[in-house]
């Protein structure tokens, strides 16, 4: 039973990221990406540390892990926050959540570098079948036909457009970040790190909001939108992010990482509710091939080893004849 809602728990972030996408995408374009990632970093890293401090966690940051704290805090705070939001102004909910979770493969192949983490073939295929299923989630049935006609013309117009590089950015920001989080919190909180990195982060962004004359220092924003912002602060940011590091930081990385490829469907149904965005069959599609990739590569270890037990006792079987 423990175990079943702590899985649950492993699910909840990639959950409420990729709902907190869908309520973002509409706040970037009347306040602008600067303020949107700082008010959702800086009060969400207070939040997490008060509650770190309810719990009777060390707030502290341990001086051996200042090097990596600050490394941690720019690229996973700053940029990452910064890449999400500016690529939400030229990109939906849905299709930006997709470029962002491909950061799974990133972590995997930096974790089998890293740490060592295994990724057997049954790994592999997950992670392949994860990456079609976003695919076949962000990409539209129109342009898959425009490239069979069209080749690389159509990707290069259609597909590789500004919005989708910053996503990629956010996924390469998000990647590092989930490997940093290991170096982070050799003698420091996971949780108190977190909240740190996340108040820290916020700083630059703030000041660039506030040299940038583009946008109106604070949005006119209604009470729907503000709502929307809370949302994507206190349970979009402060719990997902919360709950994110404490599992990267102690369970297996490229097994929980690849959770992320839940993000997408999460973030395209929430599009549908608060967006009007609507599934295509195409995406159907996409969405069971996450799932089967979810399953695959958690549970790869399972699944490959009866296969190389079966090879063992069959060696053994023929050596013994």
């Amino acid at each position: 039973m423990f175990e079943k809602f702590n899985w649950l728990l492993m699910v909840l972030p990639f959950a409420l990221w990729g709902s907190a996408m869908a309520a973002m995408a509409p706040l970037v374009d009347s306040g602008g990406p600067e303020v949107v990632a700082t008010l959702r970093l800086l009060p969400a890293g207070f939040v997490v540390l008060l509650a770190a401090y309810f719990f009777n966690r060390s707030l502290v940051i341990a001086r051996i892990d200042w090097g990596w704290f600050l490394v941690f805090t720019f690229v996973d705070g700053s940029l990452f926050q910064f890449f999400l939001a500016r690529g939400l102004v030229e990109t939906g909910a849905g299709l930006g959540s997709v470029f962002i979770d491909s950061q799974p493969l990133i972590v995997a192949l930096l974790a089998r570098t890293i740490f060592g983490n295994a990724i057997n073939p049954i790994g592999w295929i997950g992670l392949i079948l994860g990456l079609g299923g976003i695919l076949c989630i962000g990409i539209s049935p129109g342009l898959l036909v425009n490239w069979f006609l069209m080749g690389d013309a159509a990707i290069e117009v259609n597909f590789l457009s500004h919005g989708e590089g910053w996503m990629l950015g956010a996924a390469m920001a998000m990647a590092l970040g989930t490997i940093l989080i290991r170096f982070t919190c050799k003698e420091s909180d996971p949780v108190a790190v977190t909240g740190w990195h996340m108040v820290f982060g916020s700083l630059p962004l703030g000041l660039w909001h506030l040299a940038d004359k583009n946008w109106p220092l604070l949005p006119e924003w209604s009470i729907s939108d503000w709502t929307l912002m809370a949302y994507s602060t206190f349970l979009g940011s402060a719990l997902a992010y919360g709950l994110f590091f404490l599992f990267a930081s102690s369970k297996e990385i490229t097994s929980f990482s690849t959770l992320a490829f839940l993000t997408p469907v999460f973030a395209l149904l929430s599009g549908g509710i608060w967006l009007g965005e609507r599934l295509e069959p195409l995406q159907w599609i996409g969405v069971f091939f996450v799932l089967l990739s979810v399953f695959l590569v958690s549970q790869r270890n399972r699944l490959w080893n009866p296969i190389n037990k079966g090879k063992d006792d069959l060696v053994k079987s023929s050596v013994s004849g």
